[in-house]
This record gives structure tokens, C-alpha cells and sequence, in this order.
């Protein structure tokens, strides 16, 4: 047994503060980061694939151009076929909504935790752990893990990119594995939302002008090399389908509404307590205005953050400020440049400029007086702990509202198949994309941005196939389906008074 005098011998002293970390504790932060992934996987399963909601409106578009028993829906100018590509494996085995529910909501928690293993390095467990929580804590978050729609993606992909990019700048970094990963997270951003890709690309693409010799030219050819590869596909389709590059971004531009000088931080305001999903034209009251405190505390505790953070040393220049220029930049065209929103296009900041705020939060109790640290500490914690349980709040209003309306599509297209309409079939009119989607027929419109049909396509099908053409309350049924039979549509929770018009047996 060790004497007193031994323990605090000159000798002793340095053999102690030398020592080898213990090596269990870089494993015990990673299984810090796989709980937390995990959490945030089974919090969608419980919370969001259990009640059963089904497809939206989006989701029908993406999973139909891929799932061999389904038609196609149209795809319009702005889509990119990330979301496809994404859910292909899945789809093309199963049509089960269910299914692809929990496979989202478990490639999304290895998403996840892919991001934060690749930060922890660079910005450390305490921090990556805090604003993964901040950012997976999210009603918004939580509600689009297992959807079928992008920006989710684009969020965690973006964050990935961030982290490789941070990891090959860094001086004396010669792996190639970071290089790789970076392109290749560009190539998946560009091919889930080619905009989004140039938005990120833009921050890194300066940032890396600033580094010196050979490493800059790398990162630009690399960054430039995963945005051409993902957006390959994107390019040809817009010449075989829209006359050219140009063509297909005017198409996209008009079905955006334009893209112009339009403030929506008041838009993205009114959709925080999940009252809306999407809003457009944005006329909605702002109801359950306590669900926005954290939106307006988050800008005051990323400059916080970015201010209060030392440089560490071997970090690549700019690593303290980056996420949250890369989140700035992903956020500017959904606040400045569009007249609708939704909180989902948000997403992608929210991820980065977390990191940054999570900072801020651990970093309060130290700039205080000794005294005031436990009771700084434990505020800290206490609004933490409240903003995850406002947002759980918020998100069960947000999947009851979701469950019931895409409810309504799946009524609808029961009742179509009960009054006779089965494929192969045709559904027109409002609602013709989720409604045909689940009644396993094609959908088309005769006008509008969905376009595709004519008035004599629709009648020619007709003579060999079903048609049901939908009208909303006190709508009129185009004319060449005024003298078909008419039914209302019952048992709709959101929709009602919709009837269908069949065409004649």
C-alpha cells in the first residue's frame, strides 16, 4: 500500500499529470453520441410512425418514382431526385408506409450520429452532444426524421460536409478520407437540393481561399467536383425534359412564385407552433407565440458562441465562426428571396448554427463570478430541459394535425375504390397526387404548375380505364366531366365537402 509520502513525491507528480488518458473515454463519449442518435430514432418512432400518419402531398410525389406497383406522379421543374434515390432501396421491396417510416427514422439517427462523430473531433463531445440535442429536440426535426421529403437531409448532410471539410483544412491533415467524405456529401446535397449544395458551397468555397498552397486548390476541386457529380443527373433531365439548363430554371423560378426581395421572417414566425406546415400566401395569425422564444434567442446565443469560443489549437483557420456562416448562408433565400415558408426549409441552419449556440450555453457558467457558476449551471440546464418539452409539445400538434389530413387522402382514395375506381386509373383535380398515390392510379392536371394532361388525354383514358376527377367545395368540374356522375366524398376531417366525378362505365 502507497505511503502519504509517496502519493505526493516530486517523483510521483509527474508520472501522474504524464499519464495516458484512460483509454475507455474516447469510446464512452462515442457511446455518448450513439445514445443520443439512438434517442432521437426512437423518439420519432413513438412519437411521429406510431400514431400512423400517412403520405403528404410531396412524399407521394418522390415515393411513386420509384415504387415498381405505383404510377409515377408528375415531377415538377424545382424537384431533384435525392428523395428517390434515398428511399429506392425500400421502395422498390414494399409499397408499406409503415415500413418506410421506420427505415427513415433509423437512417436518419445514422445520419446523425455520423455528423457528430465527425464534429466531435473538432469542436469536442460537450459541444457536438449539446447541439445535437438542441437541433434533434426540434418538433420540426422530430416530425421529418422518417418523412420522405429533403430538407432533413439536406440538414444532416450539410452538417457532415462541414465537419469533412473542417477535418481535411485542418494544418498538417493529409488523410484522403476527409476529402472524399466532403465530395461526397456535396454530391449528395446537390442531388437532394441542388440550391441548398450552392448556398453551403459558397461559405466553404471562400473559407478555402483563405488557406494556403496546394490545399486550397484541393478543396475547391473537390468541393466543385461533388457538386458537378451530384448534379449530373439534374442537368440531363433538364434538357431532355424542359429544352436546357436555363429553360428548366425558368420553369422552377415561376413555380416559386419568383424569386425576389421578400422579408419572411414574420411568415416563418406564424409556422413555429406547427399551426402550418406550409404557408402560401402566408396570411395565417400567429397563434402560441411562447413556442418562438428559442427562435429569438438563438441569433444572441450563436454571436455569443462564435465571440466567446478560444481557438483550439490544430483546428483549420476559421473553424470557430464557419457553422454558423455555412448556417447563416443556408438560411438567407429562405428569409430573403421567397414569400411563403415553412419550417422545415430551415432546417439545414438550424442544424449548423446549434453547434455554435450550444457553445454559448456551455460556456456561461465559466464567464461568471466562482459564486454565481452552480446557480448560471443550473439555469442553463432549466432552459434546456423547458425547450425540449415545448417542442415535444409542439410536435404532437403538429403529427396529430399531419396524421388527420393525410388521413383524408387515404379516405378518399377508399372511397374512390369502393365506387369502382381501381388501376389502372386516373385521378384529376385537387388532391389528384396523394389521393392516386394511395389508390394506386396515375394522377395528372389539365392546368396549373402540375400541368401534364390535356382535356382529350384525360377523355381518351377514359374510354379504356376509370377517371375520377375531384372538385373542392362549391368547385366545378372542368367541362368535359360535367354530365359524369357525381359523389361526395365523406368522412373527411380537413376536406370536406369534396365530391368526385366519375367518368361514364
Amino acid at each position: 500500500m502507497a505511503t502519504t509520502h509517496e502519493l505526493t513525491s516530486p517523483d510521483a507528480r509527474p508520472r501522474a499529470r504524464h499519464a495516458a488518458p484512460p483509454r475507455s473515454r474516447p469510446h464512452s463519449e462515442v457511446r455518448l453520441l450513439a445514445c443520443l442518435a439512438a434517442l432521437f430514432t426512437v423518439v420519432q418512432l413513438l412519437l411521429v410512425v406510431a400514431p400512423g400518419m400517412g403520405l403528404g402531398w410531396d412524399e407521394s410525389v418522390y415515393v411513386s418514382q420509384v415504387s415498381p406497383d405505383i404510377p409515377s406522379a408528375f415531377f415538377s421543374a424545382p424537384r431533384s431526385r435525392g428523395v428517390p434515390a434515398l428511399v429506392a432501396p425500400l421502395a422498390l421491396l414494399t409499397a408499406s408506409t409503415l415500413a418506410l417510416r421506420v427505415y427513415l427514422a433509423v437512417l436518419s439517427g445514422a445520419a446523425l450520429f455520423l455528423a457528430l462523430w465527425l464534429l466531435r473531433p473538432l469542436l469536442g463531445t460537450r459541444v457536438v452532444a449539446l447541439g445535437g440535442l438542441l437541433f434533434a429536440g426540434l418538433w420540426v426535426t422530430l416530425l421529418y426524421g422518417p418523412q420522405a421529403m429533403p430538407n432533413l437531409w439536406v440538414a444532416l448532410v450539410a452538417l457532415i460536409a462541414v465537419g469533412c471539410y473542417l477535418r481535411a483544412a485542418a494544418p498538417g491533415h493529409t488523410g484522403r478520407a476527409a476529402l472524399a467524405g466532403l465530395g461526397a456529401a456535396f454530391a449528395a446535397l446537390t442531388l437532394l437540393r441542388p440550391h441548398d449544395a450552392a448556398w453551403l458551397a459558397l461559405p466553404l468555397g471562400v473559407a478555402a481561399l483563405f488557406l494556403r498552397g496546394r490545399r486550397r486548390l484541393v478543396l475547391l476541386a473537390v468541393i466543385a467536383a461533388g457538386v458537378l457529380l451530384g448534379g449530373a443527373q439534374w442537368v440531363v433531365e433538364a434538357f431532355t425534359a424542359y429544352g436546357g439548363i436555363l429553360a428548366r430554371m425558368d420553369r422552377a423560378n415561376a413555380i416559386e412564385g419568383g424569386l425576389g426581395w421578400h422579408l419572411a421572417f414574420a411568415d416563418q414566425l406564424s409556422t413555429l407552433d406547427a399551426s402550418h406546415t406550409l404557408c402560401r400566401p402566408c396570411d395565417a395569425v400567429w397563434q402560441h407565440k411562447g413556442d418562438a422564444v428559442w427562435w429569438f434567442a438563438l441569433p444572441a446565443l450563436v454571436a455569443a458562441g462564435v465571440a466567446l469560443t478560444p481557438r483550439r489549437e490544430g483546428q483549420a483557420p476559421g473553424a470557430r465562426y464557419l457553422p454558423a456562416v455555412c448556417g447563416l448562408s443556408l438560411a438567407l433565400p429562405y428569409l430573403v428571396l421567397i414569400d411563403y415558408a415553412a419550417p422545415r426549409f430551415l432546417l439545414p441552419a438550424y442544424a449548423l448554427l446549434a453547434l455554435p449556440a450550444a457553445q454559448c450555453l456551455l460556456l456561461l457558467p465559466g464567464r461568471v463570478r466562482p459564486a454565481l457558476r452552480p446557480a448560471v449551471a443550473g439555469a442553463v440546464v432549466a432552459v434546456v430541459l423547458a425547450q425540449l418539452v415545448t417542442q415535444q409539445i409542439v410536435l404532437h400538434r403538429a403529427v396529430r394535425s399531419s396524421t388527420i389530413g393525410n388521413g383524408d387522402y387515404a379516405r378518399m382514395a377508399a372511397e374512390l375504390t369502393r365506387l369502382g375506381v381501381r388501376p389502372p386509373c386516373l385521378v384529376t383535380g385537387p388532391m389528384a397526387t396523394p389521393v392516386g398515390y394511395q389508390a394506386r392510379c396515375a394522377s395528372g392536371q389539365t392546368a396549373g404548375h402540375n400541368e401534364n394532361l390535356t382535356p382529350d388525354d384525360v377523355l381518351r383514358l377514359a374510354r379504356t380505364q376509370p377517371v375520377a376527377v375531384l372538385t373542392p367545395p362549391n368547385g366545378q368540374p372542368p367541362a368535359y366531366a360535367r354530365d359524369w356522375p357525381s359523389r361526395p366524398l365523406p368522412n373527411l376531417r380537413y376536406h370536406p365537402g369534396y365530391r368526385v366525378h366519375l367518368s361514364p362505365r
